[in-house]
């Protein structure tokens, strides 16, 4: 009589389990397509745009380079950049001093292709990989905050999230957390986004934070109007 009992209770458990879980998996694959489907409009519309792209560069907290650009969308769907103002040129050191500088920079560079190379897994966010994500249970939804996470998304112990506004179906900010080849090696991304008047989403501003070398990049997105307008 008992195992009856305790069989009917573990049923009952069961079948209310899956009664929750499921609104929570419809919800959970709903946003998803939102968002992917929020990328992939606001894509589309910004391709009617031209912009100012401001890149700042620190090194210790202290900004080391800035450099702006004329942006647009080009036939093959890429962003072409052009380049506003010349960069003064750097002074050369001579002897050993000078192949040290070199050195370092050279290191740098090398060094900030990489961390380059490993954000464009995040961003932009590719729908396909997301939806892979999703498929193989990665993406979960931050009961507290609504946030869409990813976990393990490119690298495991790595998050990506999606703040969106379910009301207005744009997104707020996504926030990337890797790292390059340890997880000591931290790189982190916040992403801000903003709406034009027509309600086009573009990304405002974006920091990009390489904490084991103390290197930052601002990039900020402004001066919107349809191109060739």
């Amino acid at each position: 009589m008992k195992r009856q009992i305790l069989s009917i209770f573990a049923l009952a458990a069961a079948s209310a389990f899956a009664q929750d879980a499921a609104p929570d998996k419809a919800a959970l694959q709903q946003r998803v397509g939102d968002i992917k489907q929020s990328i992939a409009q606001n894509q589309a519309q910004l391709k009617q745009y031209a912009w100012t792209e401001t890149v700042q560069i620190s090194l210790k907290g202290e900004e080391k380079k800035r450099t702006q650009a004329d942006c647009k969308y080009g036939p093959d769907g890429k962003v072409q950049k052009t380049p506003i103002g010349a960069a003064p040129p750097a002074k050369k050191q001579k002897g050993l001093k000078g192949k040290i500088v070199a050195n370092k920079i050279d290191e740098m560079k090398g060094y900030m292709d990489r961390v380059g190379s490993l954000v464009k897994r995040y961003l932009p966010p590719n729908p396909q990989t997301m939806q892979a994500s999703y498929k193989a249970g990665k993406a979960t939804i931050d009961k507290a905050s609504g946030e869409l996470v990813f976990h393990d998304y490119a690298k495991p112990g790595d998050t990506l999230t999606f703040t969106f506004d379910t009301a207005t179906k744009k997104l707020r900010s996504i926030a990337v957390a890797t790292y390059l080849d340890k997880p000591d090696e931290k790189v982190t991304v916040t992403a801000r986004f903003s709406a034009l008047a027509d309600g086009t989403n573009f990304l405002e501003e974006s920091v990009l934070d390489a904490t084991a070398k103390e290197i930052q990049v601002k990039t900020t997105n402004s001066g919107h109007h349809k191109a060739g307008g």
